[in-house]
């Protein structure tokens, strides 16, 4: 019989899933891994700074703007491309990113943005798509370079650290702060409901504090501590140093002081005279606490402005961080962007030219058992030359004026901004002052002292104050006083600031109040002495601890107060002062910054 044989098929004809031979899947893998390595090949190309400026709408507007900043240069030579902003690194998301950028090549395609004109008309459009993709994912392509939970709080400014401890705290993501730092910034056109939307806290992003920022942090702190301290031992040398020299000229005015008093008598000698009698009062400076508190000058800054929009500390501001929390240390650095006119806040119109951004001051707080003393000390400056004032000085009559201001947590936002609280967008001298036509007209002119234009005045004192200026409305609230019942209403329960101004002209001490205007009544009383010695102005000041006079802060032991001052320095007047932060004031507490010791 003939054998029956079976064809037994080859290996490569073998029948896998689905009737696929083995030569059929191996031809499909490789061709498989061709297209995908040619896929990814063509990904990855299309995924660099070459390729996204291959065309001039991009390689003349955004590139242009993107290579002047710190993204494209900076000390470490770490530069981040469009792709590390634009483009998600997880495969999914960058496919959708890819498909999603279709849409941007067919406006290359139509010429939508073909010229610099045309893209700076759809500019708005195209950046609120990037800042809402950035919120919707918790700006995953900064994270693409910045881990947020690996930032190092030494190499941080302490506002930059206060910003960040918030953003872990209460959800918020790098767009929410940092729009506009690769190309030209377009926040402002943002509603302000748009804005509230898009930079709104997400809890899903809240984080905890990683340890290594918290250690970061106490080593950041430590060593400021330690430069602060050696600061002030250096500065409490050049203290006595100036004091002894003060005293020798008091005591030689003194020696040389006529018999005769009356119309004989020089200013010099009236000077010493009353800081002869601060001294018989047993006033021993030796036992005062010292604090070294810096003065800027704030341009046209304002409560509205604190309170608004191009304000970046505003959210942090208003849910009750001092603003020395986050620019307690860059106080010199604000000052001089203002005077110069070079910050970008435009906070300055009116540049006097070589006026100083900022002055060092030094005060020294005791008490005994009726009264307060305060010694502020400053280095006197150069004369600036005011341009847009006849004769170069505003106030030729006080070549220094100083005003402290002291209220209870009873005024509003005075327990973070200190004085601040009263300082205007429509006072006078500010960017919305009122005219007069407009002042003599309002029924206001026979409830307020307007001669002078719009004094400071606090919040409470108003029924509105504008923040926003909707439909071009001018900001602050001069003319929405309160009734006459209301405002005497406020004055029982203390929500007013009593304030204390020295004049050197003719060496006045004022007290007096604000509330829904600046009142200077007399109140408390008190005296004050000023010298000009070696180059160091120096003010004492005593003060009446406790008053009933309406208008006045009592001060009283186991309580805090918050304190701010200003100092017109150069026979300047009306805003172009220099101010401080807001501090807290108490008697024997070491927590206060104005610590007021005890004789």
């Amino acid at each position: 019989m003939e054998k029956n044989t079976i064809n037994k098929p080859s290996f490569w004809s073998r029948r896998l899933i689905l009737g696929t031979t083995i030569s059929g899947a191996v031809i499909f893998f490789v061709v498989g891994i061709l297209f995908w390595g040619g896929f990814n090949t063509a990904m990855e190309a299309t995924n660099t700074t070459e390729f996204c400026i291959g065309c001039h709408e991009m390689q003349d507007n955004v590139y242009q703007e993107y290579t002047p900043t710190i993204h494209f240069t900076n000390r470490t030579g770490v530069r981040a491309g469009c792709p590390d902003c634009h483009v998600p690194k997880p495969w999914i998301h960058k496919i959708v990113r890819k498909i999603q950028a279709s849409k941007e090549v067919f406006y290359w395609l139509t010429g939508k943005l073909d010229t610099k004109e045309k893209f700076n008309e759809h500019r708005f459009e195209l950046a609120q798509s990037v800042w809402k993709a950035m919120k919707d994912t918790d700006s995953r392509e900064c994270r693409n370079c910045h881990n947020f939970e690996s930032m190092n709080p030494e190499f941080q400014k302490p506002r930059a650290r206060k910003q960040h401890l918030n953003a872990f705290d209460i959800g918020q993501t790098c767009i929410d702060c940092h729009k506009g730092i690769a190309h030209h910034d377009v926040r402002d056109q943002l509603t302000d409901e748009q804005l509230e939307e898009l930079e709104a806290p997400v809890v899903a992003y809240i984080r905890e504090v990683p340890q290594e920022y918290r250690d970061g942090l106490a080593r950041a702190e430590a060593k400021e501590a330690a430069l602060a301290a050696e600061n002030k031992a250096k500065t409490l040398a050049d203290k006595e140093k100036v004091q002894r020299a003060i005293d020798q000229a008091v005591a030689s005015a003194l020696a040389s002081q006529p018999a005769t008093t009356g119309n004989a008598t020089t200013s010099t000698t009236k000077a010493a005279g009353k800081s002869a009698a601060l001294k018989s009062m047993n006033v021993d400076w030796s036992k005062a606490n010292s604090a070294d508190i810096s003065v800027f000058y704030p341009g046209t800054a304002s409560m509205e402005w604190i309170l608004g929009r191009k304000h970046g500390g505003k959210r942090a501001f208003t849910k009750g961080d001092r603003c020395i929390e986050c620019h307690g240390e860059e106080i010199k650095e604000i000052g001089q962007a203002i005077v110069s006119g070079e910050s970008e806040k435009d906070l300055e119109p009116n540049v006097i030219p070589n006026k100083r951004g900022s002055i060092d001051v030094t005060i020294d707080a005791t008490y005994d058992a009726e009264d307060l003393y305060l010694k502020f000390s400053w280095p006197d400056g150069e004369h600036a030359e005011v341009p847009f004032v006849e004769g170069g000085k505003m106030d030729p009559a006080n070549k220094i004026k100083l005003a402290f201001m002291i209220a209870t947590d009873e005024v509003k936002y005075a327990d973070r901004s200190g004085c601040w609280a009263s300082c205007h967008a429509d006072a006078d001298s500010m960017p919305y002052a009122p005219e007069q036509d407009a002042i003599k007209a309002s029924e206001l002119a026979n409830r307020l002292d307007l001669n002078s234009g719009v004094t400071k005045y606090i919040e409470e004192s108003r029924t509105k104050l504008e923040i926003k200026g909707r439909g071009g409305k001018p900001l602050g609230g001069w003319d929405k006083l309160k009734t006459d019942e209301e405002l005497n209403e406020l004055q029982k329960t203390q929500k007013f600031m009593d304030i204390v101004r020295y004049k050197s002209g003719n060496q006045e001490l004022q007290d007096g109040q604000l509330l829904d205007e600046r009142e200077m009544h007399g109140g408390q009383g008190g005296e004050a002495v000023a010298s000009l010695t070696n180059g160091t102005w120096t003010v004492e000041i005593k003060r009446k601890l406790n008053s009933t006079s309406d208008g006045d802060v009592s001060i009283e032991a186991g309580k805090v107060y918050n304190f701010g001052f200003a100092i017109h320095d150069d026979y300047s007047s009306a805003r172009y002062h220099h101010v401080s932060f807001g501090y807290k004031l108490a008697l024997d507490n070491a927590d206060a910054e104005i610590n007021a010791s005890k004789q």
